[in-house]
């Protein structure tokens, strides 16, 4: 059976969806509203009721996140973006590219996680002594990116970043992307088909 959500944006936006209840079901598990700040796997913290607040992956600006890439060479790159994003709008050079959502349905890759864990080699990265290699998640304007980064550390994955402007940045007043920031308006190596 087909079911309809809408599903929350940071700034008021939201997408609309059509899926299978159970997809509806694990996608409102996924996506939770917006955390007012940026907390790390290593610094959960609570909501004021007490109940534990979901982690959030820490937040790394596009400079930031290109030094944690040349200075951990296991790390990966993930762009979650659609497909066409990938393709004709471009992406940092280097990226694997694992929707997140995507068309033609627009809804939440249910095997997001399991292609994640094939990434990092079913876990074979991860050591119980130290963390798994680092995961560095990229969308367009760092939305997505946070809410993916969320559903990773709730499925038990750890060392998980996302890059907060994006690839393209937020819209300027003239609603153009790439003006104000994000990965290829901070000048970072970058490629378009």
């Amino acid at each position: 059976m087909l079911g309809r959500a809408l599903v929350g944006l940071p700034g008021g936006a939201s997408w609309g969806i059509m899926a299978s209840a159970p997809l509806l079901d694990s996608a409102a598990a996924a996506v939770r509203g917006p955390s007012p700040e940026i907390r790390t796997m290593t610094d959960p913290e609570t909501d004021p009721k007490g109940a534990e607040a979901p982690r959030a992956p820490q937040a790394l600006n596009p400079q930031a996140a290109y030094a944690l890439l040349q200075e951990s060479p296991q790390a990966v790159l993930v762009d979650i973006r659609s497909t066409m994003e990938y393709l004709f709008v471009g992406h940092p050079k280097g990226a694997v590219h694992v929707p997140w959502i995507d068309e033609p349905d627009w809804t939440v890759n249910p095997e997001f996680v399991t292609e994640i864990r094939k990434l990092l080699l079913g876990g074979a990265s991860c050591t119980p002594e130290g963390p798994c290699a680092p995961v560095v998640l990229i969308c367009r304007s760092g939305k997505r990116s946070l809410e993916a980064g969320k559903a990773l550390l709730a499925a038990g994955l750890g060392n998980i970043y996302h890059v907060d402007e994006g690839f393209e940045g937020e819209l300027d007043d003239d609603h153009h992307r790439s003006t104000l920031g994000g990965w290829r308006f901070r000048g970072l190596p970058w490629e378009q088909c």
